[in-house]
């Protein structure tokens, strides 16, 4: 008897769901995310893209479902949902930009690259485009392509933390290492108080040889952060690198107390044993 009643209460449900029209739905699917209904939302959109597969707004009904989808984990949903969005209205730049950095999320550069590409031909001063594509021209090692694109990015907002350091980063990584530093100096005045700016000028005046400014900007960086074991992992790299093996096997067992693994640095201590 139980089971006859769960199956007429079913019945009822979806007659009751399929019964509503696409302006109902669309307002349940909403009043459902309101509430972090993620499942039941996901559904409501579905059901409005059945009953009106040809209905002019499906493209925003696919990008919301997308959002959806991506909160509730399911990327492959969500792709194939912007997708579907983009297939309606490919010159969304909204839309273009959500695919985007889900690719990215991903960890799939070559198509997140493909979107960030197509919203600067519609939009060439978009920002987070911008910022996105020099990131993967970063990761691609296509060092000049990213500092253009930083440069962009601060002709449009002058000052920009983020699009700073990219350039700092890049102008490093083309061997500028004066613009670099130049750069990093500014930006440790600006922000005085950013422990990984001292790490990063550290990085580069090791490159440079400026081992002693190095262990300067990094043992303020300790200061201002004082549970980054990489800082002291690198004191540590420099203190080998100067022949002070007893200040580097010190500072690595410092590392392992904030929590790097012993076996990681065990070549290292061995090293500092010597």
């Amino acid at each position: 008897m139980k089971r006859i009643v769960y199956i007429l209460l079913l019945c009822c449900s979806c007659f009751q769901l399929s019964a509503q029209t696409y302006d109902e739905l669309i307002t349940r699917a909403m009043d459902a995310v309101e509430k972090d209904s993620l499942y039941q939302a996901e559904q409501l959109f579905k059901e409005a893209l059945r009953l009106e597969p040809s209905n002019m707004r499906n493209a925003l009904l696919f990008s919301n479902l997308g959002t959806i989808q991506r909160r509730m984990g399911k990327n492959d949903d969500a792709v194939e949902s912007y997708s579907l969005a983009l297939n309606l209205t490919p010159y969304s730049v909204t839309m273009l930009l959500n695919r985007a950095s889900l690719y990215l999320e991903m960890d799939y550069l070559d198509k997140a690259y493909v979107d960030y590409c197509n919203v600067i031909d519609l939009d060439d001063k978009n920002q987070e485009a911008l910022r996105f594509r020099a990131y993967i021209y970063m990761r691609r090692r296509q060092y000049q392509d990213a500092r253009n694109d930083y440069q962009r990015l601060l002709e449009a907002i002058p000052g920009e933390k983020t699009a700073r350091i990219g350039m700092a980063m890049a102008n490093q990584k083309l061997n500028r290492h004066r613009e670099s530093l130049e750069e990093f100096n500014r930006l440790i005045v600006d922000y005085p108080k950013d422990a990984s700016l001292l790490k990063a000028r550290a990085e580069l005046e090791i490159v440079m040889n400026s081992l002693e400014m190095a262990l300067l900007d990094l043992e303020h960086a300790a200061k201002l952060d004082p549970n980054d074991a990489d800082i002291y992992i690198m004191c540590g790299e420099i203190y080998l690198a100067q022949g002070k093996k007893r200040e580097a096997y010190a500072v690595f067992e410092k590392a392992i107390e904030l929590g790097v693994p012993r076996l990681l640095l065990e070549d290292r201590l061995k090293e500092s044993k010597k």
